[in-house]
């Protein structure tokens, strides 16, 4: 029984945060060079701007995580996620490589959009897995991919995530 003027429970953090607060311009590469999974990690973990021996670290760590299963979840689209040391708040970045790549997606079949999530071991404010499950929500919408093909520059790719208001 609640007690008359208590506010029901929720979960403040997780229900307001937006995708788009994660990104930023410069962490967006539509055009992702590389011709390998491998070369695809390194791209996007350049994105984030860490030092040589950080990116080292993250590239092991993501490398594991992949080792483990894909995260290509299919439609295109990969999630390389990870916790590591290397950052001290959850960051984000998005790559495109419009030619698509091998990157053994469960569906089997080339993927186009990288999404890439780093975050502490420790996080307070535990966003990262809310921030995975608005990535895969964001990514299961019908119209996405073709709409992520579009896309010409970095702040069309963020107007689509506040349009989306994942």
């Amino acid at each position: 029984m609640r007690r008359p003027g208590a506010e029901p429970f929720t979960l403040r953090g997780t229900q307001q945060m937006e995708l788009r607060e994660f990104f930023s311009e410069d962490a967006i590469k539509l055009d992702i060079e590389g011709t390998t999974k491998d070369d695809v990690l390194k791209e996007l973990i350049g994105l984030l701007r860490l030092d040589e021996k950080s990116e080292g670290m993250l590239f092991k760590m993501l490398k594991r995580r992949e080792n483990l299963g894909s995260t290509g979840i299919g439609r295109g689209i990969a999630i390389p996620h990870c916790r590591s040391l290397v950052v001290n708040k959850l960051r984000v970045a998005f790559g495109r490589k419009k030619d698509g790549l091998d990157f053994k997606a469960i569906d089997e079949k080339p993927v186009h959009f990288f999404f890439l999530i780093v975050a502490p071991p420790l996080e307070v404010s535990n966003q990262y897995l809310p921030v995975l499950g608005k990535i895969a929500q964001f990514s299961k919408e019908p119209d996405v991919p073709g709409r992520l093909m579009e896309i010409t520059e970095p702040r069309q790719f963020l107007a689509l995530l506040e349009e989306k208001g994942v």
